[in-house]
């Protein structure tokens, strides 16, 4: 085995920091990283890492309280040099689904990928916000910097912003986010205005923007906006400023046309640069289904590689995969929004402790597994538990101080309380008419 001193130094670290509940933390972290399945929370305490009885498994989540701004801080100090040029971040929110749990408080409504073509994309629960660091220009790895609940007074918007806020504040250099289209808007471009940080994100098809508005004719209120343009109708199109044709080795042919000085009717004062990717059939024609950018900030990338930029942010969406299935984010049913935010400040520790690891360890594949050479969190985590075994674990011993008596024979025990489902509803600004004095 190698040494793992980056792994080393970032466990006594965060040790150093998680405060209350650290040891039982730290061996329910070990448990989750070596355990590839379980079918209920509390059989982590089954694993040989975890030091303690099972009863500490949840005693662990309900007096811990990781401090997020300054886990945040540890993961800046282990960000990898950009071949680039410019550190990638990418920006998203999911579901954590709690359909049967009316004692949670501030469940909402969140949307969710259907499990099947008849399935609903709506579930009870709670949403969560991520904005993670993408390392590699291929490949599923994402290094969350922050991972956060989106509470009922609060909406992915303005969550995603305050965390993009948060970690451009930590960094050096101006970065470049990544985000979906629900973040294509006008709403997020002005709540992101001030914050030292490229954006480049994708836009829904029923969108309309508008070009400048012109020089002013001397009448009148200046004009804030020009011809409009719409993305599903070609004829409000104008010609494009700049149009490139590519040859991918995946998709083929390939027609990019860029727009610039364009707008959102909400935002006139944000200009932004519009990007359409279209895959050609063999006869030149547009396939169904294009893609649109739009990149606000300093100098666009050339036109021929800004989209795959775009394409790195689907490691973000592997990372939400690969908590869900392998590190089992949603398995425990916790009774408090607390505990739920403390079991999730885990997952991006634990995400840098095998990214860390991936460095020095070897590929370890099961038997009906191929041998890769770019090694997935996935295959890190089967490993795992030898790199445990070599590099230990800074906690100390368990102090057992005897059996508690339980809950006393005869005492009624009083029912939790039942909260009602939040449903998030959006008010437009209201317009205040001057009066007179």
């Amino acid at each position: 085995m190698a040494s793992f001193s980056d792994l080393q130094r970032m466990r006594k670290r965060a040790y150093q920091l998680l405060g209350n509940g650290r040891d039982s933390v730290f061996d329910l972290m070990d448990a989750v990283l070596s355990s590839r399945s379980v079918s209920s929370f509390v059989e982590l305490s089954l694993s040989p890492l975890f030091q303690r009885q099972w009863s500490s498994v949840y005693k662990a989540l309900e007096r811990s309280d990781p401090p997020t701004e300054k886990l945040m801080g540890l993961y800046c100090q282990f960000l990898p040099v950009a071949k680039s040029g410019q550190l990638l971040l990418a920006g998203d929110h999911t579901a954590w689904p709690r359909v049967w749990s009316p004692t949670l408080k501030e469940r909402t409504y969140e949307h969710q990928p259907p499990a099947y073509p008849e399935a609903s994309s709506v579930t009870i629960g709670q949403g969560y916000s991520t904005l993670a660091c993408v390392p590699d220009p291929e490949g599923s790895w994402a290094l969350p910097l922050v991972h956060e609940r989106i509470t009922s007074f609060e909406s992915p918007l303005t969550k995603g912003a305050s965390q993009l806020r948060q970690v451009c504040s930590r960094l050096e250099h101006r970065p470049l986010s990544l985000w979906d289209s629900e973040y294509g808007c006008a709403r997020f471009i002005e709540l992101t205005a001030d914050i030292p940080c490229d954006k480049l994100m994708r836009l829904r098809s029923n969108r309309v923007l508008y070009g400048p508005p012109g020089s002013y004719s001397g009448k009148g209120r200046p004009r804030k906006h020009g011809h409009k343009f719409t993305l599903k109708d070609r004829d409000t199109w104008w010609p494009a400023d700049q149009q490139q044709t590519v040859k991918d080795e995946k998709l083929g042919q390939l027609r990019l046309s860029q727009w610039s000085n364009v707008h959102f009717r909400k935002s006139p004062d944000h200009p932004m640069t519009l990007v359409l990717l279209e895959r050609l059939t063999d006869d030149g024609q547009p396939k169904r289904q294009p893609l649109w950018l739009i990149w606000v900030g300093h100098t666009m990338p050339p036109l021929a590689t800004v989209w795959k930029l775009y394409l790195r942010r689907f490691a973000l969406e592997h990372w939400y995969r690969f908590i869900k299935q392998r590190l089992h984010w949603c398995l425990p049913h916790l009774g408090s929004a607390k505990q739920a935010q403390t079991w999730s400040t885990l997952m991006p520790l634990m995400s840098w402790q095998l990214w860390l690891a991936k460095l020095d360890c070897e590929d370890a594949p099961l038997p009906w597994q191929k041998a890769q050479t770019h090694k997935t969190p996935g295959r890190v985590a089967n490993t795992f538990t030898a790199i445990l075994a070599s590099i230990g674990s800074p906690t100390e011993k368990p102090k057992p101080r005897g059996k508690s008596p339980g809950w006393p024979q005869g005492k009624k025990r009083t029912p939790r309380p039942r909260f009602p489902t939040v449903k998030k509803t959006y008010s437009p600004p209201t317009k205040h008419k001057d009066t007179a004095a």
